[in-house]
Parts: C-alpha cells; structure tokens; sequence
C-alpha cells in the first residue's frame, strides 16, 4: 500500500500525532477539521463560524491534490450540542452540491479546544 500524507500551508496543522490527510490509490480521507484560524490556531466564535472555517480547511486540503469538494463522498459531523444541528446544516449546504455526500451527524460529549463542531470527509479522486 503507497500512502502519502496530504498537508496544506493554508489549513491549520495537525493538533497531534495524525496526519491532516492521507491519499491511499484514488482515494483521500481526511481528518477532523475544526474551525481553527490557519494563521491565529484559533478557533472561531459560534458554531455557525467553525463550521464555516471547518470547510474551508477542508476546501484548502482538497486542493492540495487538485480535489474539489465535489469530489468528497462521505462526510461525518460531529458536534457539541445537537441543537446546533439545524445551523450547521445551513452552512454545509453552501459548501456542497447535489448529489450529496453520504454524511453521519452526531453529538459528542467533547470536541478538542473546547470546539463546537468538527467535520470530517473522506473523497474519491
């Protein structure tokens, strides 16, 4: 198996031990993308914010290899009140077209930095 680690200057870096993506075949999955600032590593105020910037981060990863969002298959939501669900859903919606990824929502008991929500996808390239 060839895999490749994907990082990009205009994403945040990883918080940990973990690549920001990996590309195995014609394949990139992602990790969780919080809506950290790239330039600050701060986080953005309000949920509908981080998720904005959340997808930006993903937008800037995709484009490393070329990809689109287009191109993103599944993705999995994760969030700190489900309540938020509804406000999320809105700014996602902006950032895909249809057909839509297949996607899991869920709430959490707790996000890293005390984030509001975190999205993670995985595309075919």
């Amino acid at each position: 198996m060839n895999k490749e680690a994907i990082v990009s200057s205009k994403a945040p870096a990883a918080l940990g031990p973990y690549s920001s993506a990996v590309k195995v075949g014609d394949t990139l999955y992602l990790s969780g993308q919080l809506g950290l600032d790239p330039m600050t590593n701060e986080l953005k105020d309000g949920v509908e914010a981080q998720a904005e910037q959340a997808l930006t981060n993903i937008a800037a990863i995709l484009g490393e290899v070329g990809a689109t969002m287009r191109q993103v298959v599944k993705s999995t939501v994760l969030l700190a009140d489900i309540n938020d669900f509804a406000a999320v859903n809105e700014v996602y919606a902006g950032h895909f077209e249809a057909p839509y990824p297949a996607r899991s929502a869920f709430q959490v008991a707790a996000l890293p930095k005390g984030a509001l929500v975190e999205i993670e996808v995985i595309a075919v390239l």
